[in-house]
């Protein structure tokens, strides 16, 4: 990748092995709070854990509340509540309860999402990845707005995958009523992810609210968890015997290293708006400004929540 990505951010050492912890050395968030969907599981349990150790507040917001209590009983420092991000009647309740105990937030960490599940239909009929992955968040983010800009400076990551120059959003189907593919609708999803974030960047620059999108690299987590053994394998993923191929994925401490760093690093305090991978800002992201601006458009008029318009009046 060091070929591809850009300078002037990248000259902090750390890559693709490098873990959460690594590039958190020496960084004391205390006083700081952190929202982490999905928090509590593989990529986003390895960023909780982490964040929880510079002395920041990490709220995890879980469709399982109860699951994420169990999972995070050893890390001191976390507050779990009950979040499902296809259903924007329950981000609407997540985002109260929170603004009506945290005046501020600091960092939020867009980590949760599905991929190639079965066609599930959510809310008013939405295709459930672009529910889950953008919608949701795209709502979250806009929901807690007030707290986001209260902090002064302020950063929001969304978790993306890597960028392949073939995804598209399917602006006349959006919702795949003509026919579900279950990998289109995943790479729409993450898609949307990047250019969220490059829009939001555009959004927030002048109240303090920087965001970047980050492709953590290939993890082995519960998120493979429609796919059968045999696709797997197909994919060349797994062996017949169901171990990792060697050299292809990485822990998800390693994963989670690209998210904190975009959510912390100093070195981006002048950026905002980037796609960023192995700890760098890359250049294989998309960078059609009028796609992004698009899909906020079309974000806001499903949801009917828009800050844009909002700090425009």
């Amino acid at each position: 990748m060091a070929d591809r990505t850009t300078t002037g951010a990248n000259d902090d050492g750390f890559g693709a092995t490098s873990t959460a912890d690594d590039v958190l050395a020496g960084i004391d968030l205390s006083g700081r709070t952190v929202v982490v969907t999905g928090g509590y599981s593989g990529l986003g349990l390895a960023v909780t854990r982490a964040l929880a150790r510079t002395g920041a507040l990490v709220v995890v917001p879980a469709r399982r509340p109860d699951a994420a209590r169990r999972a995070l009983a050893d890390v001191k420092g976390v507050e779990v509540d009950k979040l499902d991000l296809a259903d924007l009647d329950s981000v609407r309740m997540f985002a109260e309860r929170f603004r009506r105990g945290h005046n501020t937030l600091d960092i939020l960490i867009a980590n949760a999402g599905i991929m190639a599940c079965p066609e599930t239909r959510v809310g008013p009929g939405w295709e459930a990845q672009f529910a889950t992955n953008h919608l949701g968040h795209y709502a979250l983010t806009n929901l807690l707005w007030p707290a986001l800009t209260a902090a002064g400076r302020a950063r929001v990551v969304a978790v993306a995958s890597g960028y392949n120059p073939d995804w598209s959003i399917r602006w006349d189907d959006v919702r795949f009523d003509r026919g579900y593919d279950k990998w289109a609708a995943y790479a729409q999803s993450k898609l949307a992810n990047i250019l969220f974030a490059r829009h939001l960047d555009k959004v927030g620059r002048a109240r303090g609210v920087h965001a970047f999108s980050v492709n953590p690299g290939w993890i082995l987590t519960s998120l493979q968890r429609h796919l059968t053994v045999g696709e797997m394998v197909a994919a060349g993923w797994i062996d017949a015997d169901g171990n990792p191929v060697p050299g292809l994925f990485r822990t998800p401490e390693q994963g989670a290293a690209s998210l904190v760093w975009a959510a912390t690093s100093p070195l981006l305090d002048d950026h905002g708006g980037d796609y960023c991978a192995d700890c760098r800002i890359s250049r294989d992201g998309p960078t059609d400004n009028g796609e992004a601006a698009r899909l906020w458009a079309l974000s806001a008029r499903l949801t009917d929540l828009d800050v844009a318009a909002d700090d425009s009046r």
